[in-house]
């Protein structure tokens, strides 16, 4: 690294500068959101009435998932360092802004990645690790080329994005169950008004770096109106969901009602309104709204 070329007196600073800018490749922030998800999936995965709870087993999972996750994303940004260094929402990042040798982070990305699946597969179980490794592949080999080619990249990152859930229950369970899978919709369905939100603020670096993510000309505002909207309705279909199974009373569902009716509410005043400012309040609502769901089903089965 350039830190071992630098002079004496500026070598700690340069390493911690290095270390900051490896640590930033893996995207913390979002990992944290798929560590919530996936500790959520592992929790509602576990038995009624199991005798004593599984700590290492969690820990093992969220440690293998936090592994391929941070490769996943290290990866993606080695992929996209050119287009990065084009946005000015990314040509600060460690590789578009040079601070990182490309090839090291290459290498670093698949160590992370590699390590995170064995380590799945050796201290989980073989399903969690798969799991994990179609993450990984679908996300760098179909959603990340797609942004450059066909708004549609939306959908196609969709899938990989909301399997971290069923990383957990798999952990947890062997399986994959119906409910399951309604873990999955949640976040399936949630990804959409959470990333138009992000691509209409940043609608013109994307436009600039040659990224597809929205139509052009008169299709864009349908388009993103559609996506923030739409989805919003299917969660609140989704809420009522454990309550048609059996498995929730009155208080899930009035909660996961009313936070769904909420998020909706701004995924409106977006397709509405049409500035940057709703785009805002709609990204920090999808930031709220994803983990109260899931506080909301862990409490359920408390």
């Amino acid at each position: 690294m350039a830190a071992f070329a630098a002079p004496t007196a500026q070598q700690p600073l340069k390493e911690a500068s290095s270390f900051a800018d490896y640590w930033a490749l893996t995207k913390p922030d979002v990992n944290l959101l798929i560590l919530i998800t996936t500790a959520a999936g592992f929790y509602l995965a576990l038995p009624a009435h199991l005798v004593g709870f599984p700590i290492l087993l969690v820990v093992h999972t969220l440690v293998g998932t936090l592994l391929v996750a941070s490769g996943t994303a290290t990866l993606n940004q080695y992929v996209e360092r050119q287009f990065d260094a084009q946005m000015r929402r990314t040509k600060r990042r460690p590789l578009a802004a040079g601070r990182i040798d490309p090839s090291r982070a290459l290498w670093f990305g698949v160590a992370l990645s590699v390590s995170g699946a064995v380590y799945l597969a050796a201290a989980v179980n073989l399903l969690a690790s798969l799991l994990a490794v179609l993450t990984l592949s679908s996300y760098l080999l179909l959603y990340t080329p797609l942004k450059r080619k066909t708004p549609l990249c939306t959908l196609a990152g969709a899938f990989p994005g909301a399997v971290p859930p069923l990383i957990g229950w798999a952990a947890a369970s062997g399986t994959l169950s119906l409910e399951a899978w309604l873990l999955y919709g949640l976040v399936f369905l949630w990804q959409f008004p959470h990333f138009m939100a992000i691509a209409w603020m940043y609608r013109e670096d994307y436009v600039r770096a040659g990224y597809l993510v929205l139509p052009h000309g008169e299709r864009r505002n349908s388009f993103m109106g559609l996506q923030a909207v739409l989805p919003s309705f299917g969660l609140i279909a989704l809420s009522f969901a454990p309550m048609l199974m059996g498995k929730a009373g009155l208080f899930y569902t009035a909660g996961a009602l009313f936070s769904s009716i909420w998020f909706l509410y701004y995924g409106g005043q977006l397709a509405i309104r049409k500035t940057n400012d709703a785009a805002r309040r709609l990204l920090l609502a999808s930031i709220v709204y994803l983990p109260v769901m899931f506080v909301l089903l862990v409490l359920l089965r408390m």
